[in-house]
């Protein structure tokens, strides 16, 4: 079965023609209106958690994709700039939810998603907490350590960065809990959870 095309609708809210990056090896034929639709909420989605919209919209593309996909063909699908989606890439890379693998038969290294969607937020929690969480952790113990008494309302500093500090401090400790937790028990518990507060309604 030879690629086919597919209209694609980008940001702007301007139609492409692109081919298909599916090829008889492929489950998916082409972006159905559904998947094209999902694609684009992630992105408008990834902003609003501060990721880039391209990030987050090749990310949708290769959670739905039944099969690891070149960066060629990305960029082909999603109509953006072929260095743009090696940026991209890296990034998801680094988050740890993409990984390039190999193809046989093809040189050029292919991109897959994680499919546990489970064990993809963790992974982005764990990301999310050493870039955001821990640099304020940090910061809030420097701040403490640095309150001069003399200074006029030093003591109320002292006890509100106290109260911050404290805060970030018990949601470091729970998510050390939590983290030591295999995925399945993190699911078995939050549903077991969802289940008490039915009853309880």
């Amino acid at each position: 079965m030879k690629p086919r095309g597919v209209c694609f609708t980008l940001d702007n809210g301007t139609n492409h023609s692109v081919n298909s990056v599916y090829t008889e090896e492929n489950d998916m034929a082409e972006l159905t209106e559904l998947q094209k639709q999902y694609i684009l909420h992630w992105g408008e989605m990834g902003t609003k958690w501060g990721i880039n919209r391209t990030v987050a919209q090749i990310h949708a593309l290769l959670y739905l994709s039944p099969k690891a996909l070149p960066a060629e063909e990305i960029a082909e699908t999603l109509s953006v700039a072929r260095s743009n989606v090696s940026t991209s890439i890296r990034e998801l890379e680094t988050w740890g939810i993409v990984r390039a693998v190999h193809v046989l038969g093809d040189r050029r290294e292919h991109y897959e998603s994680m499919k546990d969607v489970w064990e993809m937020f963790r992974l982005v929690i764990e990301q999310r907490k050493r870039r955001e969480i821990d640099p304020t952790r940090e910061v809030l113990r420097q701040c403490l350590a640095e309150v001069d008494p003399k200074e006029p309302g030093a003591e109320y500093t002292r006890q509100r960065l106290e109260a911050m500090a404290g805060f970030f401090e018990a949601v470091t400790e729970l998510y050390d809990q939590m983290k030591q937790l295999p995925t399945g028990t993190v699911r078995k518990l939050l549903r077991m959870q969802t289940k008490m507060r039915k009853k309880a309604g």
